[in-house]
């Protein structure tokens, strides 16, 4: 197992589910046991929770569990022949299998290399850094990207008394993800809450010697900055696949059971790019749900021996800003229809199906559970044929 954080923990339980008793080796790039990654941009960063509270599982359940774990350890060359994972000092571990739960490391921007005050929110060392930032007395935080984690972080930060602009190249925040209208309604509570929100202007450099002292944007603004996070997505840590023959293309290209292209090799969580059943679609789904979920197929594909695709589960996830929760469920694309079906957009508590072709595809709610449960689970995928993976 390549990948000790959420997805590689899921495939260890799921293994033993399902009756494997065999011998794990699970090798984690983090020195850290696996650890909820959700709370690292609210509640850790806030102080609300110390680390020990992150711990996915209990040292009673990692002795039942069996696995063997190589924490600090990076892989750096996978020899699929061989089955033979070679770690950074040239160690090699020879497996009957290999999962691929590598994730993703987080993208920065240009000029952020060896600046102080810059940060990225990917992991628990990266979350201790900035909140000890934050908490330096040091009030002016920028942070590039309003997508959910910097949303996140923009939240917390103004909740912690910081003055926050958040920059974002698009002209709607989340538009992508939402669509136009909701990406409008959920990027309002930024100016709600005091927090200065500009949209389709990018980051042209960073100012500062040792530490950041500003953000210069593409339209020639200079932003004052104590504190830089950089929230602009993440890349897939494939890296390390060079040379193995195994197929990637922004991700470990995978059957819709977690099957490679090569017999023995599966990939699960941020890292793996498979046929979604239910959005018909072949993508990596970076969501907390998926990373829960996929591991089970993944399993149950290396034990039998068979790929096959788990039942068609809308994916899902939430996000909370500024006290409240936003929850998504299904897949929204650029022509389906929004509609209001409980709430109303002003109030900042709401319902919104999206139809597609006469079909409900998705689910919005904002500060709705009831409803959204209810709804999530009446969403229809869409069939769409995807190609196998070529072997």
């Amino acid at each position: 197992m390549v990948g000790g954080s959420l997805a590689g923990l899921n495939t260890v339980r799921a293994l033993r589910a399902e009756g494997y008793d065999g011998s794990i080796t699970v090798i984690g790039e983090e020195r850290h046991q696996p650890y909820d990654r959700p709370p690292l941009s609210k509640a850790f960063l806030r102080g609300d929770l110390d680390a020990d509270a992150l711990a996915l599982g209990s040292p009673d359940e990692y002795a039942d569990l069996g696995a063997r774990w190589l924490l600090g350890e990076r892989a750096v060359r996978l020899e699929p022949a061989a089955r033979a994972v070679t770690l950074t000092g040239g160690r090699e571990l020879h497996a009957d299998a290999v999962v691929i739960a590598t994730g993703a490391h987080p993208r920065t921007i240009a000029g952020a290399a060896g600046l102080a005050g810059v940060h990225t929110l990917r992991t628990l060392d990266d979350a201790v850094a900035l909140r000890a930032d934050l908490r330096a007395g040091r009030p002016c935080v920028v942070v590039v990207g309003a997508g959910f984690v910097g949303a996140e972080v923009a939240s917390t930060a103004r909740a912690l008394g910081l003055d926050v602009t958040v920059v974002e190249a698009a002209e709607v925040p989340l538009e992508r993800v939402l669509g136009r209208a909701m990406g409008l309604a959920c990027a309002s509570l930024h100016a709600e809450h005091g927090v200065r929100l500009l949209c389709g202007t990018g980051v042209a450099g960073l100012t500062g010697e040792d530490r950041v002292t500003g953000v210069r944007l593409t339209d020639g603004r200079l932003l004052p900055a104590d504190v830089v996070v950089v929230g602009v997505g993440v890349r897939p840590a494939t890296d390390w696949l060079a040379g193995s023959g195994v197929a990637v293309d922004d991700g470990v290209v995978c059957d819709a059971g977690c099957a490679t292209n090569i017999a023995g090799v599966v990939a699960v969580g941020d890292v793996a790019r498979c046929p979604n059943p239910f959005t018909g679609r072949s993508g990596r789904i970076e969501h907390w749900s998926n990373a829960t979920e996929q591991p089970r197929t993944a399993a149950r594909t290396l034990l039998s021996g068979r790929s096959s695709a788990a039942p068609a589960q809308p994916p899902y996830f939430w996000s909370d800003q500024y006290r409240t929760r936003i929850q998504l469920a299904g897949h929204v694309g650029p022509d389906d229809q929004p509609r209001v079906v409980e709430g109303d957009l002003d109030s900042r508590s709401f319902v919104v199906v999206y139809r597609r072709h006469g079909h409900d595809v998705a689910v919005l709610a904002v500060n709705r559970p009831k409803l959204f449960g209810r709804l999530r689970r009446t969403l229809t995928p869409i069939p769409v044929t995807v190609a196998p993976v070529a072997s």
